[in-house]
């Protein structure tokens, strides 16, 4: 099994997983509904973290309620957790074995909170610390870079919030999702030429926002971890707030703007790049107005609602991530310096 067959597995496990969880999130929901949540205290690492900032933007949204992201090491070197009176708890971990993020699992039910994991791993040790386990079911992940646990994660993150919220046009909205990530795959061929362009990139900036300010993060991750880019990720709201300096003649600019809330603030960030910049500008969009303006545009999939937006648009991004891996000549299936499972304290 390799890190593209991972990829283009990702249709078929977000499928089975609406299949098999759902029933268990609507039990989840239940749970927390009958608890005096007030907000959501979520601990996170690498991919975990970037879906962790999905949950952010979706359940305060969505469903109202506000979440922080936890500093596991309050709880691990500094030893004084903050106090976490009415938090739902939740720990996200493709593996489950983090000693941090169990650690503050430990510490919310310490002090009497609700506690929940988002696990690949039923059987794991953040599995068995949590009151509540939703259990991604995306299989055995071979490859170091995350792919399917990511978008699994985005997937269980959804069906919460479609949860939480009792709304069944979400559930009904939640069930194309499969079928739209597998229409985007269809760019793997336009997309491994697109990363022939990009063969010499040693720097770029990755811009999103909204619900897909977690897309930009973790396709920034994706490049620095296999293709060793310098890829820094930005809200497009904060890249005007100094960073869009560093942009001159054919600096690459990768920007993730499906249609919804942020896409005007976003269309209009990048006419000004392209127009008064001269940026090399790769645009993830299913807006015409936005793809013309990119040197090399990415379509996707048109009808989705923005809320599910993250789950389809960050698969192009890994293809791309893929294919310059190749382009560059380096080994796709083992990145240098880092290993499947972090255990970090």
């Amino acid at each position: 099994m390799s890190l593209q067959t991972e990829i283009f597995e990702q249709p078929d496990r977000l499928a089975r997983l609406l299949r098999s969880q759902r029933k268990t999130a609507e039990q989840i929901a239940a749970a927390v509904r009958k608890q005096d949540i007030d907000y959501v205290f979520l601990a996170a690492r690498g991919t975990s973290d970037n879906a962790g900032r999905y949950a952010v933007a979706l359940w305060g949204a969505q469903n109202r309620l506000p979440l922080a992201l936890a500093s596991p090491s309050l709880f691990t070197y500094y030893n004084r957790p903050p106090r976490l009176k009415n938090a739902l708890v939740v720990g996200v971990s493709q593996s489950g074995q983090s000693p941090d993020i169990v650690s503050v699992l430990e510490e919310g039910r310490r002090q009497g909170c609700l506690t929940l994991a988002i696990t690949n791993a039923g059987d794991s040790p953040l599995a068995k610390t949590a009151d509540l386990v939703l259990d991604i079911q995306a299989g055995d992940e071979k490859a170091v870079a995350a792919t399917k646990t990511y978008t699994a994660e985005l997937m269980s993150i959804a069906m919460l919030s479609a949860a939480l919220a009792d709304d069944k046009q979400l559930w009904s909205d939640l069930a194309k999702a499969p079928r739209w990530a597998s229409q985007v795959l269809k760019q793997d061929g336009p997309l491994a030429r697109v990363a022939e362009r990009f063969r010499y990139m040693s720097h770029c900036v990755v811009l999103g926002r909204g619900y897909n300010y977690s897309t930009a993060f973790e396709w920034a991750l994706k490049l620095k971890e296999l293709t060793y880019v310098e890829a820094e990720p930005y809200s497009s709201a904060d890249f005007q707030h100094g960073p869009i300096a560093m942009v001159a003649g054919g600096f690459p600019v990768l920007a993730v703007v499906p249609q919804g809330k942020v896409f005007d603030s976003l269309l209009q960030l990048l006419g000004s790049l392209r127009a008064e910049q001269d940026a090399e500008l790769v645009v993830i969009s299913d807006e015409r107005r936005a793809l013309s303006l990119a040197q090399s545009p990415v379509p996707l999939p048109g009808g989705m609602p923005e809320w599910l937006s993250p789950i389809v648009s960050i698969i192009p991004g890994q293809l791309f991530a893929y294919h310059l891996t190749r382009a560059k000549g380096f080994d796709t299936e083992k990145p240098r310096s880092i290993r499947k499972v972090t255990e970090t304290r």
